[in-house]
C-alpha cells in the first residue's frame, strides 16, 4: 500500500491518499478541505479513485467529502454509525471555525470493528476507536505495517477529549485495546503532525505509554 500525505485547512489535517500499487486503484481518507489540492494529487499520480474513507466526522476531517464524492462519483465509506451526531453538525461546524460552507452527507456504508475495506487489491483492517469522537476508526494495513488512525494517536500527544461525546477513558482504553496489540514496529499516519511508530508511542507518550508516571 502506497500513500501520499496531502495537508488540508488552516488545522494542516493530514488527509491521506492511499493506493495498490499493482492497479493504482485509491482511496481518500480524511478529505478535510482544498478539494483542488487532493483532486490535483490523484491526477499527478495517475490514480483512479475507487471511494474515500472516513476516520470520523470533525469539519477538518471530512469537510469535503460530499463534493469529492459527488465529483468523483464514489461511495463514502466510514466512520462508524455513531459518527452520524458529528456529519449533521458539519454545516455548524464549518460556520463555527470559518470554513467553506460544507453540506452534511450520508455514508454508503458505516463500518464496524473487524470490518474490511478494500483499495484495489489492498486490504485494510477496520477498529472502532471511540473517544476523540464516539464513531472513530482507523484503518490497518497489516502486509506494510501502516495504520492510519485519525485523531485517536499522534505523534506525543492523543486526541482532544473536549468535544461533545468524547471521552478521555473512553480513548485511552481504545489506543491500549486496538492500538498497543499492534507491533512495536507499525508506522501511523496521524491525522495531524508527522509520522510515527506504535513502538515509540507506547515508550516515550506522556498520555498512554507504558512507563507514564
Amino acid at each position: 500500500m502506497a500513500y501520499k500525505i496531502v495537508p488540508v485547512t488552516t488545522f494542516e489535517q493530514n488527509c491521506s491518499v492511499i493506493w495498490c500499487e499493482k492497479t493504482k486503484k485509491a482511496a481518500v481518507v480524511d478529505p478535510g478541505g482544498d478539494l483542488p489540492k487532493i483532486l490535483a494529487a490523484i491526477d499527478e499520480l495517475g490514480l483512479t479513485l475507487e471511494k474515500v474513507l472516513l476516520t470520523h466526522c470533525h469539519i477538518d476531517h471530512a469537510g469535503a467529502t460530499a463534493d469529492l464524492a459527488e465529483t468523483k462519483g464514489v461511495p463514502i465509506v466510514g466512520p462508524q454509525k455513531e459518527e452520524q451526531f458529528w456529519i449533521d453538525l458539519l454545516p455548524q461546524q464549518s460556520m463555527m471555525f470559518g470554513f467553506p460552507a460544507t453540506k452534511s452527507f450520508s455514508p454508503n456504508q458505516w463500518l464496524e470493528q473487524g470490518d474490511t475495506v478494500q483499495v484495489g487489491d489492498q486490504y485494510l483492517e477496520v477498529r472502532h476507536c471511540p473517544g476523540h469522537t464516539p464513531g472513530h476508526v482507523v484503518f490497518i494495513h497489516h502486509p506494510s505495517k501502516l495504520a492510519i488512525v485519525g485523531d485517536v494517536l499522534f505523534n506525543g500527544s492523543i486526541g482532544r477529549t473536549d468535544f461533545p461525546k468524547g471521552d478521555m477513558d473512553t480513548l485511552v482504553n481504545s489506543i491500549h485495546q486496538q492500538l498497543w496489540s499492534l507491533e512495536d514496529d507499525y508506522e501511523f499516519i496521524a491525522g495531524h503532525g508527522p509520522n510515527s511508530t506504535i513502538g515509540f508511542e507506547r515508550k516515550n507518550n506522556p498520555f498512554v505509554s507504558d512507563h507514564r508516571g
